[in-house]
C-alpha cells in the first residue's frame, strides 16, 4: 500500500489528473472516505484531465452523473443514499459496469453484493488540516507509472 498526502483540494485534483494518465479506459475505482474527505475533488481533478469543461458535482441525489468526452465513457457513482444494495439492480449498475467505462463508486459499501471487485480503492481521510490517500489495491503495472520512490511508500503531490 501506498500514502500521499494531499495538503489542499488543488493537490487532491492533481491526484485525480494524475490518474487520469494512468488509468486504463475501463477501470472500476472504489472511493472509501467520511463525508468531505475528497472523493469527488479527486473525480474533479481526474474529469477535468479528460477534458471535461463544466461542473463536477457529488451525485449524492442523482447516484449517478455520467460523462461522455471523446467518444469515452465516464461513471461517477455516489451510493451515500442507498437504503438497500437491491435498488443497484433498478438503476442498471450491472449496465454501467459492462461498459468500456472508467467508473468511480463512492461509498461502495453501500452496495455489497451488487458490484463487480474493483481494479482500484482508494481511501481517503483528514486529521490535522491534511488529507491522506491510501492507496489500497491497484494493480502492480498502473502502480508503476507513478514513478514513486517505492522505499518510503509515501509521496507529495
Amino acid at each position: 500500500m501506498m500514502q500521499f498526502i494531499l495538503n489542499t483540494a488543488e493537490e487532491t485534483e492533481a491526484f485525480g489528473a494524475k490518474l487520469f494518465q494512468i488509468l486504463p479506459e475501463k477501470c472500476l475505482v472504489f472511493l472509501l472516505g467520511d463525508l468531505g474527505a475528497g472523493k469527488t475533488t479527486l473525480v474533479r481533478g481526474f474529469m477535468r484531465a479528460a477534458g471535461h469543461i463544466g461542473a463536477v458535482k457529488s451525485p449524492t441525489y442523482n447516484i449517478v452523473e455520467e460523462y461522455k468526452i471523446d467518444k469515452r465513457l465516464f461513471f461517477h457513482f455516489d451510493l451515500y443514499r442507498l437504503v438497500d444494495p437491491e435498488e443497484l439492480e433498478w438503476i442498471g449498475i450491472a449496465d454501467y459496469l459492462q461498459e468500456t467505462a472508467t467508473c468511480f463508486i463512492e461509498w461502495p459499501e453501500k452496495g455489497q453484493g451488487f458490484l463487480s471487485e474493483p481494479d482500484v480503492i482508494l481511501s481517503l481521510t483528514t486529521s490535522d488540516n491534511m488529507r491522506k490517500l491510501l492507496v489500497e489495491r491497484m494493480p502492480e503495472h498502473i502502480m508503476d507509472k507513478f514513478l514513486i520512490e517505492k522505499q518510503t511508500h509515501t509521496a507529495i503531490i
